[in-house]
Formats: structure tokens, sequence, C-alpha cells
């Protein structure tokens, strides 16, 4: 796998999510932060479904660079136990608008009440031109405070 760029805009959601959430493909997902570097470097391990990945990627902004390494279980969950204190829960679900699918992901744990939406974009033009559906809120696209790497270790934002 090579390195690919990542282009994604982020929101909270304030409102009310779509009454049908039940209806859209959705999984758990649990992912720990390895090391995190000052300019917001991150390597992260998730757990999503029985996939299971390493991942590398540049700090928080509209376009980031991201290698994604497949691991095993066992490498999973050996490689978890060095992410204490640095941990996220949550449950994604994939809802179309469009030709575009909304990751809106529904934290647990000590997160529980936070809901963001996050869309990938195939260019810069398709990002700008994206307008979000009423239950979307305030863009949080490059906030580190609401970065799942921020999330994991200090948890919400205040204020």
């Amino acid at each position: 796998m090579s390195a690919h760029h990542e282009i994604e805009r982020k929101f909270l959601v304030t409102g009310a999510p779509p009454d049908d959430l039940d209806q859209h493909p959705s999984d758990e997902i649990r992912q720990g932060y390895l090391a995190v570097a000052d300019d917001g470097t991150e390597v992260r391990v998730r757990a999503r479904g029985g996939d299971y990945t390493l991942t590398v990627k540049s700090g928080p902004s509209r376009t980031r660079v991201e290698e994604e390494i497949e691991i095993d279980e066992r490498r999973f969950e050996s490689l978890w136990q060095l992410t204490a204190g640095r941990r996220i829960e949550k449950r994604r679900h994939l809802v179309p608008s469009g030709d575009l699918s909304i990751e809106l992901d529904v934290y647990a744990g000590d997160l529980d009440g936070l809901v963001t939406a996050e869309v990938e974009f195939e260019s810069a033009d398709q990002a700008e031109a994206f307008d979000p559906p009423p239950w979307i809120g305030t863009e949080v696209t490059g906030d580190g405070g609401y970065s799942n790497q921020s999330l994991a270790a200090h948890g919400r934002p205040r204020g």
C-alpha cells in the first residue's frame, strides 16, 4: 500500500441526525494512539468490525497524508496495551448525501454525547462545494481539539 492524500471536512452534529440512522451501515470502532508528535502527526491502531489497522497520518488539516497498514488481531491486541489513556470508542454510521457518504460518529465512554460528521472528497473543489445537510452544525476541520487523537488524550474541548 502507498500513502495517499486524504481530503476531508469535519463537523459537529448539533441537530438531530437522520431518523433512519439504524437503516444505514455502521461499525463499532476502537481506536488508540501509540504516538502523537508536536505537529499532530499520529500513529494509531484501530479495530473496526473484523479489520485491524496501524495508521500513520500527518497533522490535522483539510488535506492530510495517510498510510494505513493491515495488521492481525494478535498484533492489534499487543499494540492496544500501549495506548492506555489515549483511546476512543465510537459507532460510525455511513449516511449517504448525494454522491458522497457522511461518516457520522457517535462517541461512547468518556466522550458519550459527542457526535461528529466527516466527509471525504475526491478534490479540493468538491470539498469547497459541499453543502452540509441541516443537521450538521459547526465546522471543526483543522481544529486540533476535535481531532480524534486529542479527544482520545484530553477529552472534549472546553467552551
